[in-house]
């Protein structure tokens, strides 16, 4: 194959050989494994242009009707905020049609999704979150918050534990799977309330997690909770801080912190908290599809769940990854 540049041209300049030596045509057709039309094409492009003729080459394909830069700043804005554009949600489709408008370029409908997925966009759904009644002054906690977090995120004279709880249900929400085209698939309820709490901590730097499967959310359970997290990890001589929202049996003052130092966030940031991902991962990747109307079966699966988690501990880091790493 040395003497072509690729394989496409190899085979091109391989079936002009065979042919030039005597080979039957029909042989050298099934030797190239192309057409008798595709053949006697290579063979007129030979005659043409030499061996030029038959060295592919990559088309250049059709121009970029908008360069990344153009993109960034004349789509993206519009995008993050539709006001800017007189709308309130924009759909792929819908977007297009206001490019095409308002920019006076020819946008289909796939070039305007592709250029949204180059600046990695993708459609989610956003989580339902009380508008704060101070918008400014919440921003501005946000802001200092956020400064003191990666400050102790990127110390390394301290370990920094998100924690938080979740509920598991035995009759999940349904997750998309893949089913074949025209189909319409279907799941299972009971209709019943079945339901198991896990209260957890986990370390983002280096995967540990800390749970435990609990009825319910209280002061009481919480301290369970507290009581197990200084044991599994112990006063090593550097300050340990734990990230909680702001429950109220968080903030109890007969809670025993042991050498475990809280940290609250901001009120309405939950963005803040990765152990949130990993709640929606255990959720997605472990119970989708599980169903049960016992209370002892849904902990059972929990309890297997977590357990293999917990021997996973780059998977826990990976999904739990900070802004700081």
């Amino acid at each position: 194959m040395d003497c072509g540049p690729d394989h496409k041209s190899f085979r091109r300049l391989n079936a002009m050989h065979l042919l030039m030596i005597g080979t039957p045509y029909e042989l050298v057709v099934r030797n190239s494994r192309v057409s008798e039309r595709t053949l006697r094409l290579w063979v007129c492009r030979f005659n043409t242009c030499g061996i030029d003729g038959l060295i592919h080459r990559s088309g250049a394909g059709r121009p970029r009707i908008l360069q990344h830069e153009e993109i960034a700043a004349r789509i993206l804005p519009v995008v993050e905020d539709p006001s800017l554009a007189g709308q309130t949600h924009w759909t792929a489709r819908k977007l297009c049609g206001w490019l095409n408008e308002n920019l006076e370029a020819e946008l289909s409908y796939r070039t305007v999704v592709r250029y949204l997925h180059e600046h990695d966009y993708k459609r989610k759904i956003p989580r339902p979150m009380p508008e704060p009644p101070d918008r400014d002054a919440w921003e501005d906690k946000r802001d200092a918050f956020a400064g003191e977090l990666l400050g102790l995120l990127e110390d390394e004279g301290c370990e920094v534990f998100f924690g938080d709880e979740a509920g598991f249900e035995g009759d999940p929400r349904p997750r998309q799977k893949w089913v074949k085209r025209g189909s319409r698939p279907t799941v299972g309820y009971h209709g019943g309330h079945v339901r198991q709490n896990v209260v957890g901590a986990v370390n983002p730097r280096d995967g540990q997690l800390v749970s435990l499967i609990v009825p319910h959310n209280d002061t009481e359970v919480f301290q369970a909770f507290l009581d197990t997290m200084a044991e599994e990890v112990p006063d090593q001589g550097k300050p340990i801080w734990l990230v909680l929202d702001n429950a109220s049996w968080h903030h109890s003052n007969s809670l025993n912190w042991h050498h475990i130092k809280p940290l609250y966030l901001p009120p309405y940031s939950p963005d803040f908290n990765p152990i949130e991902r990993l709640w929606q991962h255990l959720k997605s990747h472990y119970l989708a599809g599980f169903i049960t109307k016992q209370s002892e079966e849904l902990a059972d699966k929990l309890e297997a769940s977590i357990k293999q988690l917990l021997s996973m501990p780059e998977t826990v880091q990976s999904v739990c990854r900070t802004h700081s790493e």
